[in-house]
This record gives C-alpha cells, sequence and structure tokens, in this order.
C-alpha cells in the first residue's frame, strides 16, 4: 500500500514557496460515547452545558502506523492532543487500530482522505464504491467519533483534484457522492470537514466558494494556514478566508492544520494562535509538527504548554 510519508517533504517545499509570496506582499477533552455522537461532533457544542467543545489536536509523522509520535509530542509538552490527524492515501483502509489508541487516548481521530492518482469522475460515477464501502463500513463499525475530510486544500495548484486539476464541479460531484455513499451505509459516527487552504491572490490560491459541496453535505470547515514571519498575525493570516467562508455558512471553523515555523517567532506567535481561535469563536486547531514546524525551544514549548492549559481549561 502506498504510504503518505512523502506528505511532511511535499509541505516544505510548498511552505517555502508561500513563504517567498509573503514576503513579497507581506478542544476541552471530548467526552462521547456514540451516542449523541452526530449531535454532539456536528454542531461543534456540548449538549449538557451548551459550551463550546474546544479541540487541540496533533499530526506528527508515522502516524497512523504509530502512536509514538503523538505520545511522545505529549511527554515533551504536557499536553495531550484530544485530536489526531492523519493522512490516507486513496485505496488504503481505515486505521482502526491507530483510531483506537487515540480513542484509549481520550482523542478523536481526523482522518484527510487523498484521492491522489485516480479521477474525481470517477469516484462521481461509483467506480471506487468497493473501496469506499469497506471503509465506511470499518468507520461503522468502529462506534466512536470520527472526523473525515476528502481531499483537503482544493482551492490551491499543489494537488491533482485541485484548483486547475479538477473543476469545481466535478469535485463537489464526488465529494457529495462520497457522503451520499457513507450516510446510505448508516455511518452515523462521522463529522464531515471541509478542508480550504488560507486563500493569497499573489500566490495564485483562490476563493474556495466554488467548490462549496453545501450545507448539507458539510458539518464543519477546516482551514490551513501557517505563520512564515515574525509579523504575521491571526488576523492577517485566517481573517479574509474566514470571512470568505462565513458569507457561505456559519457552521464551525477548525484550523485543520497550522504550525509557526522555526524562522519566525515561535513563542509569541504561538500565543497569538491560542487568542485568535478564542476570538474568531473557532472549534480550535491541528498542530502540524513535522520538520521546521515542530516547537524548536524551550520557550516555545513553554508558550504551547502555557497556551494549551488555559485553552483546554479555561477559568469558570
Amino acid at each position: 500500500m502506498t504510504r503518505i510519508q512523502d506528505k511532511p517533504a511535499t509541505r516544505q517545499g510548498r511552505r517555502r514557496k508561500a513563504a517567498w509570496v509573503a514576503a513579497i506582499t507581506c478542544g476541552a477533552l471530548l467526552i462521547a460515547a456514540a451516542i449523541p455522537v452526530a449531535l454532539i461532533m456536528r454542531s461543534g457544542r456540548a449538549v449538557a452545558d451548551r459550551q463550546p467543545i474546544r479541540y487541540l489536536g496533533l499530526y506528527e509523522r508515522g502516524t497512523p502506523f504509530s502512536y509514538t509520535g503523538v505520545s511522545a509530542f505529549t511527554t515533551a509538552t504536557h499536553v495531550t492532543p484530544n485530536m489526531v490527524m492523519y493522512y490516507s492515501p486513496w485505496q488504503e483502509p481505515f486505521q482502526t487500530s491507530f483510531a483506537t489508541a487515540a480513542a484509549d487516548h481520550h482523542a478523536v481521530p481526523l482522518v484527510q482522505m487523498n484521492p491522489s492518482g485516480i479521477s474525481l469522475a470517477a469516484v462521481a460515477s461509483g467506480q471506487y464504491d468497493a473501496y469506499l464501502i469497506t471503509f465506511a463500513k470499518a468507520v461503522r463499525a468502529y462506534r466512536h467519533p470520527v472526523i473525515l475530510s476528502l481531499g483537503h486544500e482544493m482551492n490551491g495548484r499543489w494537488y491533482s483534484w485541485g484548483y486547475t486539476h479538477t473543476s469545481p464541479a466535478v469535485f463537489i460531484s464526488a465529494w457529495r457522492h462520497v457522503v451520499d455513499l457513507f450516510r446510505g451505509l448508516g455511518v452515523q459516527n462521522a463529522t464531515w470537514l471541509w478542508t480550504v487552504n488560507i486563500i493569497d491572490v499573489a500566490g495564485g490560491i483562490a476563493s474556495p466558494a466554488p467548490w462549496w459541496p453545501g450545507r448539507s453535505y458539510v458539518n464543519w470547515v477546516g482551514i490551513d494556514g501557517y505563520y512564515y514571519s515574525p509579523s504575521q498575525t491571526f488576523s492577517s493570516l485566517f481573517g479574509p478566508t474566514i470571512t470568505a467562508i462565513r458569507e457561505i455558512t456559519g457552521q464551525p471553523i477548525l484550523i485543520a492544520e497550522t504550525a509557526v515555523s522555526s524562522a519566525a517567532d515561535q513563542p509569541a506567535q504561538i500565543n497569538d494562535l491560542f487568542a485568535g481561535i478564542r476570538l474568531y469563536g473557532l472549534l480550535g486547531f491541528v498542530w502540524f509538527s513535522v520538520q521546521d514546524w515542530r516547537l524548536s525551544s524551550d520557550k516555545a514549548i513553554a508558550a504551547f504548554r502555557q497556551g494549551a492549559t488555559g485553552y483546554l481549561r479555561p477559568a469558570s
């Protein structure tokens, strides 16, 4: 089976390109059983007290084939993520063992299903239904909450399913087909996350609006974006995209990939990240802990720990 081990390298190259463009243009732990999973996960709010669930997620290289990286991050930071992400190449089955490990650590798995090297028109027409049915049944059998995202960052140019490679209409048809298939099989523990890249007009990253599948096909919206320079703020980085999303839907937003470059001011911008999540009333974020995006100093680790402590255990 194909492994997604090249994801960090791909990300690294794209981040460097985006950094050049930028230089020029200058939760509480998820407490849920299978029921009422749909209400809790899809609304992004706790049922009992109507307070927002706060998510602090993590991607570590080596997932989903090992939980070691996640555990090492927790040891180093004293922060236990309540969401863990992995990338799932097409035709690779749902990783039940990793998902079970996540549940054992009181975390929900976020699966980025990557339709690399295939035709989304073929997905929409049902040619991959056998694979999708097997995947859906495994998610259903898992019973715990799962967050699923298909073809993330489609408004960027770097993936085969994205801008200039696949039309928005075909993407939408494929997305709806997959969601309909899962729902038709009675998968009630899945939250569908539509994940876009931050808008960067100068960098050729378009508004995601043409790729919107419709409110009935999306539970949450994900936004990916990274801090490259000390001058960037949460509002300058994510604000324009959040505004564009709010013109489409009022559904909950998760920062689905983010981190601060080791070349930037990690402690200050980690503080800014936590403050921005609160300011905009978002679900939380997933930290991309790979290569130049790792916490690079004791001060950065301390800032992350302090931010997480206040974020996951807010004052009453």
